[in-house]
């Protein structure tokens, strides 16, 4: 995982026609910008548009020397020919029916799926994708047993063989890495955690699984750093309407932001990579102009002062590791 350490990468799932339709021209040009502006490792998944975040990202690094970037995908779920009237995050997508399968025949049916989309020999990182869609629930077991069964036992045989370089969970939940981490056989070793480890919710996180993934070293790739977008202007938090509370916080930090000149972006990339697990942050976009600022605020130089007010309010966990730390 340290090959990633400190980077910022690029998330793809806005790629993917998440929430609205995305041009080609559009999509092309935040890949190329990502490029030009020294991103070099890139996320994405064939849930993303059903294969069109790939496709696109596919295409657009094609154009480059593989040895140059780091690539990584999930498995978890297969695209079918078949095509079906879409609803949800990725309604815009593409029409092709995606069908969850965890199992090893599906992983490594996935992973051949997903090279030739993105146009490459191979993967550097593969995730185990949303293995926990409602842990209370008698289908995450289910889902969690055929990829613990399945999926674990794939990629880890090709980490062992030399074919990939690390592989993990990627999910919206920690308590799946958590279990992940007390396997022996197939145990992961690059896990990536959307939406837990931001400023607006990163006090579970803090409790179980930081800790035991730099007992264990195991890199954690933050995703989502703004929480689905409410930390920078956007409504949505983890993917759903922003409810009050979240937005009450929001603004208190905004605020406090303001007042030092610091922006919402810095503050939310900077404090997820400041945590010594975290080894890249991937925030997402469908603009240039964003990724732009994306890269500009992780290098950002944030005045002491702001972190240490976020802690005099109660805004951040006391046992959180800030960049003044």
């Amino acid at each position: 995982m340290n090959i990633i350490k400190g980077k910022l990468g690029l998330g793809t799932a806005p790629l993917g026609n998440m929430y609205k339709e995305v041009s080609e021209e559009e999509a092309r040009k935040t890949i190329d910008t990502a490029w030009d502006q020294g991103v070099r490792y890139f996320d994405t998944a064939p849930f993303y548009g059903a294969g069109l975040a790939e496709i696109r990202l596919g295409e657009a690094l094609s154009q480059h020397n593989r040895d140059d970037y780091f690539l990584s995908t999930k498995v978890g779920r297969v695209v079918e020919e078949e095509t079906e009237e879409k609803e949800g995050l990725f309604a815009y997508g593409r029409k092709n029916k995606v069908k969850d399968d965890y199992s090893e025949d599906g992983t490594l049916r996935s992973i051949e799926q997903s090279l030739e989309r993105l146009k490459t020999d191979r993967l550097d990182f593969v995730y185990v994708h949303d293995v926990s869609p409602d842990f209370h629930g008698d289908e995450w077991v289910s889902k969690f047993d055929t990829a613990r069964k399945g999926a674990f036992r794939a990629l880890t045989r090709l980490r062992e063989e030399g074919v990939i370089k690390s592989w993990g969970l990627g999910v919206n939940r920690t308590e799946p890495i958590e279990i992940a981490l007390e396997l022996e056989e197939t145990r992961p070793d690059l896990c990536l955690q959307a939406t837990h480890y931001t400023l607006l919710n990163h006090e579970h996180a803090l409790l179980k699984l930081m800790p035991r993934a730099i007992e264990q070293n195991v890199g954690i790739v933050a995703g989502a750093p703004y929480s689905s977008g409410v930390l920078v202007g956007g409504d949505h938090y983890e993917y759903e309407k922003a409810p009050g509370e979240i937005l009450s916080k929001t603004e208190r930090i905004k605020q406090i932001a303001a007042k030092h000149d610091v922006s919402m972006k810095s503050a939310a990339l900077q404090f997820s990579m400041a945590h010594p697990a975290v080894a890249a942050v991937i925030p997402g976009t469908t603009q240039a102009a964003h990724v732009k600022e994306d890269v500009a605020a992780f290098k950002e130089n944030i005045p002491a002062a702001f972190w240490q007010e976020l802690r005099e309010e109660n805004l951040v966990s006391p046992k959180a590791p800030l960049p003044i730390d």
